[in-house]
Parts: structure tokens; C-alpha cells; sequence
């Protein structure tokens, strides 16, 4: 029997998305898994990260955009591979390559999702506020209540892989509209977006903080892990594990282009965006009222969905495949409640927290995406005896090796960013 034979999750059965599955039932499984992955990425970090650099970097944004997709992609496609052609978590790879080495990298992408979770509660916040005008704190305080009453229900695993479809449409279909109405410079993007004499060191942080916020952390897993715990894993399945890891991040490289075009717009024609919840101001230039009121609604649900994203992939990390629902589910529910807590006692400003959080997340990128690449090389006993594609290694590598000259050349701005040195 395969390792990955050995290692099917329990809540697959349960949830019926293994090979004997209907045809309709597996693509539900892996567009849930697919949209998990998408909407964990495009959430308050996403659109804060990319309203925060569109200000800041204006057109020239566009470079660090374009070469943070590329990284994506050459990950994405990697990680989804090895992890559901051995049907294993990452952690559990990890361990079979040096026992202990799971662990370490467990500890991280929880601490890393941890971060980013508070990041995800303050943009509840935001959103409410763009919303109702509510409160920030109060907002995220109950928006988090919201996220834990979901984990407690039973149909929670079905609900998500629903409502994260649902809610990337609709944030797709605003992001058209406003990058349409707001007319932006797309010339001028196109040219800076191979510039690469704006490299410098607030590019550097622009870029990790995209690659963290987008593939870094808990985030590089979330679909992957969420497509075998729905028993979609195995070699007879690359195919549409390739389409999905693929889909994942054109889906999020679309909207980062939407987005971005959409802010670029409104500050081109100098409109004055303030300080705070900019994103939303943009929103409100570009589209008036009902826009600010419609982006609230989206970033809202946006936030909430990577709340829940986030809480799940962290827990997998800590929890195994013969882990009980019930157990996963008050274990994530306790994560929330901490992140909940955090965010209300450290006050810190939203748009701070949800730059640092993606950031943050690019330095943990290489550790775990080492682990994979080096399963795909050397490891063929725990992929089924699957031969790996040579090219998609190599790709994966030179990702691997830009991610890590990303990372450690973001380190400082990202310290400063945070302590306000």
C-alpha cells in the first residue's frame, strides 16, 4: 500500500468527494478547494496590501504585480502537485524527509497564520466600517463571533466550499466594474510593469509582501490541503490537480490586476485618499456612495472567508488525518477566539497589521516550500512512484531561490515597518 493509499483523511468518506464520488460532486470539491485558496488570498491583506502600494508606487507598482504572479504560479502548481499526488499534508511530508522537520514547519505557518488571522479580523473591521460605518474593533469583534458560529455548525466543510465560489464571484464581478469607472492609465502600467530599473528597497517589500499575502504562509497550502481532505489526491488525478492549482492563481492574479488598475485610476485623476481605509475611499472616488457601501459588503465577506481559510489550514497544520471534526472544529474555534482577542488588545492600525501579516508570511514561503521541492526531487517512495516533471522542478527552484533573495531583502523594511523605526 502507498503512503498516500495509507493516508486518506478522515473527513473524505464523510464528506464524499473520493474517487467514487459523482463527476459533479468532485468539481465541487476541488472548485471549493480552488476558490479556498483563491479567496484566502483575495482577502482584507490583498486589498489593503495592493491600495497601500498602488498609493505609495503608483504605475510602477505594476513590475512588482508581474513578477509576484510569476512566483505564484511556478509555486502553486508545485506545491498542489506533490501534496495531492502523495495525499499527504505538508507537515506530514516534511516529517517522512527529516523527522522533527514537520513540526518546525508546523510551528510556523501556525504562528505566520496566527499573524495573519488578526490581519483578517481587522478587516472585518474595515469592512463594517465601509459598510455601516461601525465601529472598527466592535466590527471585527463580532464578525469573529460570526466565524465561529460557522465552525460550530455541522455543515460547515459543505457551507465553505460554497461560499467561497459565491463570494469570489461577486468580488470579481465589483473589481470589473470599478477598474472600468475608474479609468485608469493602462499604458503607462503596461511599460512600468517590465521596468526593472524600479527595483529598490520599498519595491522589495511591495514584492514580498504580494508573495507572502498571495502563495506565503498558511496560504500556500489552504487548497491544497482542503483537496485531499476532500479525497480528491493520487496520481490518476494530476490532471485536475494541475487545472485547479493553475485556476487558483489566475483567479487571484486577475484581481490583483483589476484592483490594482482600479486604485491606479482614482489616483491618477489625484484624488485625495487620506490615511486610513483607503481602499474604500478609492472605491467611494471611483463609484460614489453605492460603491463604498458595495465595497464594504464584498470586503466584509472577503475578510470573513479568509478568517475561516485561515483558522482551518493553521488547525491542519496542528491536528493529523485521523483527527476527529469535532476535535478540528473546537481547536479552530479557539484559534479564532485567540486572534479575536489579539487584534482587540494590541489595537494596531488595520492597514499596518495586514501589510505586516503578508510580509511576514513570504519569510515562512521557502522554509515549507523546500520541503516540497525537495519530496519532488528525491522523494519519488512517497509520491506512488510518480516520476516528476524535471521542468517544473527547475521552475519551482528558481522560485525558490527569487522568494528567498525577496524575503531577506524585505527583512528590514518589514522590521521597520512594524516597530515604526
Amino acid at each position: 500500500m502507498s503512503h498516500a493509499d495509507s493516508a486518506r483523511p478522515s473527513s473524505a468518506p464523510a464528506e464524499g468527494h473520493g474517487r467514487d464520488a459523482s463527476p459533479t460532486t468532485r468539481r465541487t470539491a476541488l472548485l471549493g478547494a480552488m476558490f479556498l485558496m483563491a479567496t484566502s488570498a483575495i482577502g482584507p491583506g490583498f486589498i489593503t496590501q495592493t491600495s497601500t502600494f498602488t498609493i505609495q508606487l503608483g504605475a510602477a507598482f505594476a513590475l512588482a504585480i508581474l513578477v509576484s504572479i510569476i512566483i505564484d504560479i511556478a509555486v502553486q502548481m508545485n506545491v498542489w502537485r506533490v501534496i495531492g499526488v502523495a495525499g499527504l499534508r505538508a507537515q506530514e511530508l516534511a516529517n517522512r524527509v527529516l523527522p522533527g522537520l514537520g513540526w518546525l514547519l508546523a510551528g510556523l505557518v501556525f504562528i505566520g497564520g496566527m499573524v495573519f488571522n488578526i490581519g483578517n479580523i481587522a478587516g472585518t473591521g474595515l469592512g463594517l466600517n465601509a459598510m455601516l460605518g461601525a465601529d472598527a474593533l466592535i466590527g471585527g469583534a463580532i464578525s469573529a463571533l460570526i466565524a465561529i458560529a460557522i465552525f460550530l455548525s455541522k455543515s460547515a466543510g459543505a457551507a465553505l466550499d460554497r461560499i467561497v465560489v459565491l463570494l469570489g464571484a461577486l468580488m470579481i464581478g465589483l473589481m470589473v466594474y470599478v477598474a472600468i469607472v475608474s479609468q485608469p492609465p493602462v499604458g503607462d502600467a503596461l511599460v512600468q510593469s517590465v521596468n526593472v530599473g524600479n527595483l529598490d528597497s520599498a519595491m522589495f517589500l511591495a514584492l514580498a509582501t504580494l508573495v507572502g499575502g498571495t502563495v506565503g504562509g498558511y496560504i500556500t497550502y489552504a487548497g491544497a490541503h482542503r483537496m485531499i481532505d476532500s479525497g480528491v489526491k493520487g496520481v490518476d488525478d494530476i490532471a485536475s490537480i494541475t487545472r485547479s492549482s493553475v485556476a487558483s492563481i489566475l483567479v487571484t492574479g486577475l484581481m490583483r490586476v483589476l484592483l490594482f488598475l482600479a486604485i491606479l485610476g482614482v489616483v491618477a485623476s489625484g484624488a485625495d485618499l487620506g490615511t486610513t481605509n483607503q481602499a474604500a475611499n478609492a472605491f467611494q472616488a471611483a463609484a460614489g456612495e453605492v460603491g463604498l457601501r458595495m465595497f464594504g459588503v464584498v470586503f466584509w465577506a472577503a475578510a470573513l472567508t479568509s478568517v475561516i481559510g485561515a483558522s482551518y489550514t493553521s488547525v491542519s497544520f496542528i491536528t493529523t488525518s485521523t483527527t476527529s471534526d469535532r476535535t478540528r472544529n473546537l481547536l479552530t474555534v479557539a484559534f479564532i477566539v485567540v486572534c479575536a482577542v489579539l487584534y482587540l488588545v494590541l489595537r494596531q492600525a488595520p492597514t499596518t497589521l495586514l501589510v505586516f501579516a503578508g510580509a511576514f508570511n513570504a519569510l515562512i514561503l521557502p522554509v515549507g516550500f523546500a520541503v516540497l521541492l525537495i519530496v519532488a526531487a528525491f522523494r519519488r517512495d512517497l509520491l506512488g512512484g510518480y516520476r516528476y516533471p524535471k521542468w517544473l522542478i527547475i521552475v519551482g527552484v528558481l522560485a525558490w531561490l527569487l522568494s528567498v533573495f525577496i524575503a531577506v531583502r524585505a527583512l528590514g523594511p518589514m522590521i521597520a515597518l512594524f516597530t515604526g523605526a
